[in-house]
C-alpha cells in the first residue's frame, strides 16, 4: 500500500506492507533510488514485520524541497515514525540510506531497535571521485546529488567519533573488494558491530539477494 505523510515540513511517500501489529522495520534506499529498490525484499520481511519503505526527500514521489542535509533526512524518518505512532524500529539502510540510518542511530538512539548498514560509506574524506554530470534523469532532484556529494566527500570530522557512541545492535554488510565504499571503517567504529562481507560489490541486496536476506535474518533472529 502506497501512502503519504506530511512530516517535518515536507511530503514523504512510503510503501507499507505486513501486519500493522507486527514489529516495525524501516527500509531506506540508496541515492537516486526510491522505495521500489526494495521490491522482493519488502515481501520477505512483511511476513513478520510491519515494513515501511520510504522515498527519501529529493527522491521518487516525495517532495524535492531543495535542502538535503543528511541529519535532516534522518529527522524525516523519525518524523514519519512519530506520525505513525512508532516508538522504536529496526532500520535497514543501503549506501546513502545507510548514512541516513546511522545518523538516526546517532541523533535519535532511543528510536532504533537494531541497525543494518548495507555498504554505507564511512564519514571519511572520499578522494578521486568523478564529477557529477547531470543528465535527463527525473526520478530525483539533482540538487540532492550535489549537496549530498559534498557531505559524503568532505564529512564533518565529528561524525567519525559519533559512530563510536551508537548503542543499537548493528550489522554492517560489505560488498567486499568489488565495492568502492570501504564500509569496513564503519564496522570498526561502532561498538560490537558485526561485519559480514559478501563479495558482490555495492548493490548487495540486488546482486545477491539470497545471501543478503540470510545474513540479515541471522542478525535479526539472533
Amino acid at each position: 500500500m502506497i501512502r503519504e505523510a506530511h512530516v517535518n515540513g515536507i511530503k514523504l511517500v512510503y510503501r507499507e506492507e505486513g501486519d500493522p501489529a507486527s514489529p516495525p522495520l524501516v527500509l531506506i534506499h540508496g541515492r537516486t533510488a526510491d522505495h521500489n529498490d526494495w521490491n522482493g525484499i519488502t515481501q520477505h520481511f512483511a511476513a513478520r514485520y510491519r515494513v515501511l519503505a520510504l522515498d527519501l526527500r529529493g527522491h521518487g514521489a516525495s517532495d524535492h524541497p531543495g535542502s538535503y542535509e543528511l541529519g535532516e533526512m534522518a529527522a524525516d524518518v523519525v518524523a514519519l515514525l512519530d506520525h505513525l505512532g512508532i516508538e522504536r524500529a529496526t532500520v535497514i539502510g543501503h549506501s546513502l540510506g545507510g548514512v541516513v540510518a546511522y545518523r538516526m542511530a546517532m541523533d535519535h538512539p532511543e528510536r532504533v531497535e537494531r541497525l543494518v548498514l548495507e555498504d554505507a560509506p564511512p564519514p571519511l574524506p572520499f578522494e578521486n571521485r568523478p564529477p557529477i554530470v547531470e543528465d535527463d534523469s527525473a526520478t530525483f532532484d539533482w540538487r540532492m546529488m550535489h549537496q549530498t556529494e559534498r557531505q559524503l566527500t568532505d564529512p564533518d570530522p565529528a561524525l567519525l567519533e559519533r559512530l563510536g557512541k551508537i548503542t543499537a545492535p548493528t550489522l554492517v554488510l560489505s560488498g567486499g573488494e568489488l565495492s568502492h565504499v570501504g564500509t569496513e571503517a564503519v564496522a570498526e567504529r561502532i561498538p560490537g558491530a558485526r561485519l559480514v562481507t559478501i563479495e558482490v560489490g555495492h548493490l548487495i541486496h540486488v546482486t545477491a539477494r539470497g545471501p543478503f536476506l540470510e545474513a540479515v535474518d541471522a542478525f535479526l533472529n539472533g
